[in-house]
């Protein structure tokens, strides 16, 4: 098996601090990682759980502590009700510890600092009634691009790639398709364009924010909680259709670093990854196409990883790097070495 190029750690990774992440990811995979993660340490472990408090309680679900709406209708609430979300003052902090680290020379020079964002659709389809979710979009929008706003005035754009994690992205267009009937992940917007083009169009609302020499990136995710997925792909059909449609947009793919596609741990046949000849990467409009990594690396099966990434060659017509399915925030401890050790020797330094 011809080693694959480069490692894409998705996001979150459990330590104590950033400075904890950033010296043993840097320091396990030499000349592999293009850019790092602060690996979302302390609250944010847990993905969008820690916007849950940005969010008045009458608007969160039921299941998440809200309280029932009033039967005289919608509660009229104002920016002021939708508390900053903070991405900003931990991606600045972080990226302090990032310049002191590079300056020692334990992370590379042309190493850029990586920042995982949540769409903001995500977080509101994960912790809102429907109703209220649809109302305070504009609101919390306004309140991601004041962080955005702090990011790019205060980051040097060429030291910085934007990731997107698009997680309830694909649960909404899996439940859109028929696929899965868990109204939870139903779309909370209705849209005359269809439930794909409005979740790209959100995207690249806030992406327009971002200055157009700033790179973006996408993590698209079927979820992790508990270490399952909320619905597990056919194959990367759905996966490829959205990442397409992202590229498409004369904002979004000139600048579009990599693309995420996740592989679960049971799928090294053809059939699972035969879609991704699809894969839009070369139309993308930019000087370089963006880079694909697939989440084909999973914990204490380096052998199972091989296989995966001899299929994908087998299967694909450009080469790709390697990545875990998703973050590692919720990952055990103990497996981390071992996701580490495999991605270093399934690559090439």
């Amino acid at each position: 098996m011809q080693p694959t190029t480069g490692v894409l750690m998705v996001g979150s990774v459990p330590g104590a601090s950033p400075k904890e992440v950033f010296t043993r990811l840097a320091t396990a995979l030499p000349g592999r990682l293009e850019a790092v993660p602060d690996g979302e340490t302390g609250e944010r472990w847990n993905y969008i759980g820690w916007q849950l408090a940005r969010f008045p309680v009458i608007a969160r679900r039921m299941e998440l502590g809200g309280t029932p709406l009033p039967e005289s209708g919608l509660p009229n609430l104002t920016l002021e009700d939708i508390q900053p979300t903070a991405y900003d003052e931990v991606a600045l902090s972080s990226y302090g510890e990032f310049k002191r680290l590079r300056e020692q020379g334990i992370i590379p020079a042309k190493v850029r600092f990586q920042i995982g964002l949540p769409s903001p659709y995500s977080v509101m389809a994960g912790h809102l009634k429907p109703e209220m979710a649809n109302a305070l979009e504009p609101l919390y929008e306004q309140r991601f691009a004041e962080t955005l706003d702090q990011i790019v005035a205060n980051i040097p754009h060429d030291d910085v790639v934007i990731q997107w994690d698009l997680c309830f992205e694909m649960t909404a267009l899996e439940f859109d398709r028929g696929r899965f009937p868990d109204t939870w992940h139903k779309p909370y917007f209705s849209s005359p364009n269809g439930v794909l083009q409005g979740l790209v169009d959100r995207v690249v609302r806030l992406s327009e924010r971002i200055p157009q020499d700033v790179k973006i990136a996408f993590h698209l995710c079927y979820g992790d909680l508990y270490h399952k997925h909320f619905v597990e792909p056919q194959d990367t059909s759905l996966l490829v259709e959205l990442a397409n449609a992202l590229l498409e947009c004369e904002t979004l793919g000139p600048r579009t670093e990599w693309i995420h596609i996740p592989v679960p741990k049971d799928r090294t046949d053809p059939d699972y990854l035969s879609a991704l000849t699809s894969l839009k990467l070369n139309s993308a409009g930019g000087s370089t196409p963006p880079r694909l990594y697939l989440g084909v690396v999973h914990a204490n099966d380096e052998a199972g990883t091989k296989k995966r990434i001899e299929t994908a060659q087998a299967c694909l017509p450009f080469p790709f790097g390697v990545a875990t399915e998703c973050g590692l925030g919720r990952t055990p401890p103990e497996q981390i070495d071992s996701i580490l050790q495999i991605s270093k020797e399934v690559t090439a330094g």
